[in-house]
């Protein structure tokens, strides 16, 4: 008898899916756009982040499965993706392996078609290959390695942006002090090694702290906004603040997936149970539980849009503009904002 999938088995094809649907569309593609007074802003795909965080909800996902969090950097990886970096550029990628080499993706855009397709069903099987495919990425920081869940990297420029991601949906008070000082910690390891690289991190949080412990969340909101204000820690810093209904909540025990391991940076022993999905994920997209983002709650500099903006203007300033030649051409030519109104929503096939 087949084993059951794992809970982030089914996460990831409907993550998939999500993502699948909407990464299509010149429009759509780019998030930079132009005010009336000709001022450039990023515009992010709030719509999708919803969808993607209804995800762990429907699945009753606990925070110890790492699916809760995981939506967060399906997120900032699909928006890097429509900043114009590269769709093997940019880790966790929208499809298996989440973690493949630069030099790997060019060697398969170069072969013959059938030695091409030999050696991608080979990269794309259940698993990871030791040293070369991943389902996530370790860093060596300073002092220790450090699993990363967004990162922008190649070997001839070594790491160009890292971003952490943790969430918070329950126990305020009990979890918020160890959490952020596990991402100042981890900050300045990160830092002192690549102190080039743009990063970042992103807090997300439901709502309802607001009114079950609004000090709480007064102290936290000012916490991870001096944590991106300071010349040794992030770059920025972003609040993703959730709302949504009692009757889907998670389930937190203050332990966002699997611990951090030692082996060689890059490395992923178990590597991904990839799942042969059969369920209609039309539907259950449709059905998934409804979330939204409070940005009337949240403070302008921990805004995801200025977060999103500083990650990629950060990219761009610290390389040669013979690189990342898309990434600079959508941030160049923003769309007016008149023309938003002209993108014809994506409907499923």
């Amino acid at each position: 008898m087949a084993a059951e999938p794992s809970t982030k088995a089914k996460a990831w094809a409907i993550f998939d899916r999500i993502i699948e649907r909407v990464e299509i569309g010149e429009l759509r593609s780019n998030p930079w756009v132009k005010d009336s007074e000709g001022c450039r802003r990023y515009e992010p795909d709030y719509d999708t982040l919803c969808l993607l965080l209804g995800v762990p909800l429907h699945l009753k996902a606990n925070t110890q499965s790492g699916v809760p969090a995981l939506a967060l950097d399906v997120w900032i990886s699909y928006e890097l993706r429509r900043a114009g970096f590269g769709v093997d550029e940019t880790w966790p990628r929208s499809k298996h392996p989440r973690i493949l080499p630069g030099p790997v993706a060019r060697l398969l855009s170069e072969l013959p078609r059938r030695e091409a397709d030999l050696l991608r069903a080979r990269i794309e099987r259940q698993g990871a290959i030791s040293g070369v495919t991943s389902s996530s990425a370790t860093i060596l920081g300073k002092n220790y390695l450090k699993q990363v869940d967004v990162i922008i990297s190649d070997w001839a420029t070594g790491p160009e942006l890292l971003i952490s991601t943790k969430r918070m949906d329950s126990s305020y008070g009990k979890n918020a002090p160890n959490r952020v000082e596990e991402s100042y910690g981890d900050a300045k390891n990160l830092r002192l090694r690549h102190p080039l690289a743009a990063l970042g991190f992103v807090f997300g949080l439901r709502s309802d702290i607001l009114e079950k412990e609004p000090a709480t969340a007064e102290w936290l909101f000012d916490l991870l906004a001096k944590l991106g204000q300071e010349d040794d820690a992030y770059h920025a810093t972003a609040l993703v603040l959730m709302e949504y209904s009692d009757g889907v909540s998670l389930v937190d025990n203050g332990d966002e997936g699997a611990p951090d391991v030692t082996h060689e940076p890059g490395a992923e022993p178990d590597g991904e149970q990839v799942l042969s999905v059969d369920e209609d994920l039309e539907h259950t997209i449709e059905c998934l539980p409804k979330v939204r983002i409070r940005l009337d709650e949240t403070p302008e500099e921990l805004m995801p849009s200025r977060f999103l903006a500083a990650m990629v203007d950060r990219v761009l300033g610290a390389t040669p503009v013979t690189m990342h030649k898309i990434a600079r051409a959508r941030r160049a030519e923003p769309l007016v904002e008149f023309q938003l109104e002209q993108v014809t929503p994506i409907e499923p096939n």
